[in-house]
């Protein structure tokens, strides 16, 4: 019940950051943005042309749910990743700047505690920012288009081809790929929240974690980086679009989040110990 009661008031004060809600609201802008661009610009031609190309019913796919697919793929790796790092590289860095956590350490907390309390914050952030997006992109994208049709997926670089004809059917996918794409930005959130840990600005834990998930990126996109891209992050991050397949292959599931667990463990544990290590009395 203490637990949880820490929680509770890291939560609090979590929100109560300005920074914590800067995200919401650049999405939203993004969202309508990407939703002008398909209903009156270029984008509906695009999508026409991809789906009668598949074979499909442009009117039964051409769909809020499919629209919302496409904005969570465009924009939740690449500008979510900002506003992980951002919250996530601020959390214990921040304190530790301000002088906060002199006062915390001073009564009879311990250290592990402290950051398990941090960190299950962060892990609750990250699964409520990627199901905001997710349920304001597919309410602006009903406003724009009504509340019909079916589910459209194709994402050439995992080699992920799938349609949904029915309502149900593609709601309850797009629901269970949104949840993967929570568990794996949980990654992210956890490299900054190692280097939140260490004896460095908050800013520099945000600019180092996105270098990394950058850096990452770019060399798996190398030829001959191909036969090892297993071994990359950002690979097994984008695992969750397997979860988007009509049949899904939970082996390969399986085996990217359990290289993905492993690797918040260690870098959890890696946070720990550095700061277990630091001297918050001088």
């Amino acid at each position: 019940m203490n637990f949880l009661r820490q929680l509770r008031g890291e939560l609090r004060k979590l929100f109560g950051r300005p920074r914590t809600f800067l995200g919401y609201g650049v999405f939203i802008a993004l969202e309508a943005l990407i939703l002008i661009v398909y209903k009156f610009g270029r984008g509906q031609q695009y999508m026409r042309d991809l789906i009668e190309r598949n074979g499909y019913s442009f009117a039964t796919y051409f769909s809020s749910l499919s629209i919302t697919f496409m904005i969570m793929v465009l924009s939740m790796f690449l500008l979510g990743s900002i506003f992980f790092a951002l919250v996530a590289g601020d959390i214990v860095a921040k304190e530790t700047e301000d002088g906060n956590l002199r006062l915390v350490l001073s009564r009879p907390v311990g250290r592990l505690r402290l950051l398990l309390v941090k960190y299950a914050a962060i892990i609750i952030y990250t699964f409520t920012f990627v199901f905001f997006v997710g349920v304001t992109g597919y309410g602006m994208a009903v406003a724009a288009m009504g509340a019909g049709g079916g589910l459209f997926v194709m994402e050439p670089t995992m080699k992920v081809f799938a349609v949904y004809p029915t309502w149900s059917e593609g709601a309850g996918r797009l629901a269970l790929g949104a949840t993967g794409i929570a568990v794996s930005m949980i990654t992210l959130s956890s490299l900054a929240f190692m280097f939140s840990c260490f004896k460095i600005k908050p800013a520099a834990a945000t600019i180092v974690t996105l270098a990394l998930l950058f850096m990452d990126m770019i060399l798996q996109k190398f030829p001959f980086f191909q036969p090892y891209e297993q071994w990359f992050v950002t690979w097994r991050m984008s695992c969750w679009l397997y979860l988007m397949d009509n049949y899904i292959s939970w082996p390969k599931i399986a085996g990217s989040y359990a290289f993905l667990f492993g690797l918040n463990a260690t870098l959890f544990l890696i946070g720990y110990t550095a700061f277990r290590l630091r001297d918050f009395k001088t």
